[in-house]
C-alpha cells in the first residue's frame, strides 16, 4: 500500500478532522476527480481493504502515488497522528478480537489474486463456495457458537472488522462441512445475509461476521455475494446483476435446505439484495411449500423493490405460506436513494407517505435509525441491533419487542423504531 493511502486511511480512522488531512484531501481533489471519489468512498468505511486498494489504484492511475510533495505531506500527516496517540497501557494485554468463520456462496468471478480483499471481482461467474475468517472487535460477551474460531490480540488501536482469509471448497465438500458445523452448533440454525448495492465481496464478508457476532448468533453464519460493482456509479450494472443472480441465490438456498437439514434459517436482505432474496424465497415457497417452515424469519431492510410489484406478487406469497416477513422501511437509506434516482416508481423500502402496511408483513419505520450500516462495516446502531436480537434470538413479534411503538395508517398497524440515543 502506498504511503498516501496509508496516511489518508489513518487520518480517517482518527476522525478525519486534522487540518493536515483536509489540506492533503483538497490537493488530491484538485488534481484528480477519480481520487476525490475514492477518498469519499474510503471515508464511509476506512477498514475496507478493497476501498483502500481502490484509492491506491486511483492514485497510481492519476500519476500521483509517486508525487514528492504529496508523499511528504502524507509522511507529515502520519507523524502528526502518531504524536496524538496515547502510549500503550501498562500491564498485560488481553485478547481484543474474535475471529469468526463465515460461509459463503458467490457468483462473482475469481480474480486470480490471492489477497482476500481482491480474490473476487465484479464480473459474473458460476456459483462457487467457501468460507472466510473474519476478525471482529470483541464485545462484552462472546457468542456461544462454533463460528467463533479463536480470540487474538491485534496491535491496532482503531481496530476494524477485517477479512483475514478466504478458502474455496467444492459444492459437496462445502455442504458436508457446513452441515457438520450446524449439527455441532447449540442451535440447528443458519443466518444468511444478502448484501445490497455498491458492496464488495470483502465488505459482504465483514458485515456478515459483524452481524453474527453482534447478534450473538448460535448457529452458522453465511452470506451470499452477487457481483456488485462496489462503487456508487455502479447502480445500473448492480441492478442488472442482482436480477441475474436471483436464480443462483435460489439454488444456493435450496441446496442449504436439502443438504444441511437445518431446522431454522434466518434471512436478511438489504436494498437490492432484498430484491433477490424476496424473489428467491417467494419462488421457493411456491415451488417447494414443504420447505416453508424452515425459512424461519425473513428480514428485508430498505428493500429496493418496486412497491407495486411487492404488493401485488411478493407479499401475497409470504402471507399465503404464513412465513414471518419483517420489512424495515426508511426515508433515510442512502442505498435506496439510488433506486429512487433510477426509477420513477416508489420502492418497497420507502417510509413516509408511501409506507407499505400489508397482510402478513410486519412493517417497521426505521427512519430514525441507520439501517444503511448493512452496506458497510461501520458500527451497528444500537436500536437496530437490539431489535434484530429480539426478533432472531428470541422469536418475538413486533408487538413484543422493546424499542418499537405502534402506529396506525389506512392499511393497518405498523411500528416505529426509536432513534438512536432516544
Amino acid at each position: 500500500m502506498d504511503i498516501i493511502t496509508s496516511a489518508l486511511t489513518a487520518a480517517i480512522e482518527d476522525g478525519a478532522s486534522s487540518p493536515a488531512y483536509q489540506m492533503l484531501k483538497a490537493r488530491l481533489a484538485a488534481q484528480a476527480p477519480a481520487v476525490e471519489d475514492a477518498v469519499a468512498t474510503l471515508e464511509e468505511d476506512a477498514g475496507s481493504k478493497s476501498r483502500q486498494f481502490a484509492l491506491s489504484d486511483a492514485l497510481a492511475a492519476a500519476g500521483l502515488a509517486g508525487d514528492r510533495y504529496l508523499r511528504a505531506a502524507a509522511r507529515n500527516l502520519l507523524d502528526e497522528i502518531d504524536r496524538r496517540r496515547p502510549p500503550p497501557a501498562a500491564g498485560g494485554a488481553s485478547a481484543n478480537a474474535a475471529v469468526l468463520k463465515v460461509w459463503f456462496g458467490t457468483d462473482r468471478q475469481q480474480s486470480g489474486d490471492r489477497h482476500p480483499a481482491r480474490q473476487f471481482g465484479s464480473q459474473r461467474a458460476p456459483l462457487s463456495y467457501g468460507y472466510c475468517e473474519v476478525s471482529v472487535p470483541r464485545g462484552p460477551r462472546d457468542p456461544d457458537s462454533p463460528a467463533l474460531l479463536r480470540l487474538e490480540l491485534r496491535d491496532d488501536p482503531n481496530h476494524h472488522v477485517r477479512l483475514l482469509q478466504t478458502e474455496l471448497a467444492g459444492h459437496d465438500q462445502f455442504f458436508t462441512a457446513l452441515a457438520a458445523q450446524i449439527a455441532a452448533a447449540p442451535e440447528s440454525s443458519a443466518l444468511l445475509f444478502v448484501h445490497g448495492y455498491k458492496v464488495s465481496f470483502e465488505d459482504a464478508a465483514r458485515r456478515s461476521a459483524q452481524l453474527a457476532y453482534g447478534l450473538g448468533f448460535r448457529g452458522a453464519p453465511l452470506f451470499y455475494s452477487w457481483p456488485s460493482q462496489g462503487k456508487p456509479a455502479g447502480y445500473p450494472a448492480d441492478e442488472a446483476s442482482v436480477e441475474w443472480s436471483q436464480a443462483n441465490l435460489q439454488r444456493f438456498l435450496l441446496d442449504l435446505l436439502e443438504s444441511c437439514q437445518v431446522e431454522r434459517i434466518y434471512l436478511i436482505g438489504h436494498g437490492l439484495g432484498g430484491r433477490a432474496l424476496a424473489g428467491a424465497c417467494a419462488a421457493l415457497l411456491r415451488g417447494r411449500p414443504e420447505l416453508a417452515a424452515r425459512l424461519h424469519q425473513i428480514l428485508l431492510a430498505a428493500p429496493d423493490i418496486d412497491a407495486g410489484l411487492f404488493q401485488r406478487e411478493l407479499a401475497p406469497a409470504f402471507a399465503a405460506s404464513a412465513r414471518p416477513l419483517t420489512l424495515y422501511a426508511s426515508s433515510a437509506d442512502a442505498a435506496l436513494a439510488a433506486g429512487h434516482k433510477a426509477h420513477a416508481a416508489a420502492r418497497a423500502g420507502d417510509a413516509g407517505p408511501g409506507l407499505l402496511v400489508l397482510p402478513g408483513v410486519e412493517t417497521i419505520d426505521a427512519s430514525g435509525a441507520d439501517i444503511g450500516f448493512l452496506g458497510h462495516a461501520a458500527a451497528v446502531p444500537a436500536p437496530v441491533l437490539s431489535d434484530m436480537q429480539e426478533l432472531i434470538g428470541q422469536d418475538r413479534g413486533a408487538a413484543q419487542r422493546q424499542g418499537l411503538r405502534p402506529a396506525q395508517q389506512a392499511g393497518g398497524r405498523y411500528w416505529i423504531m426509536a432513534a438512536e440515543g432516544v
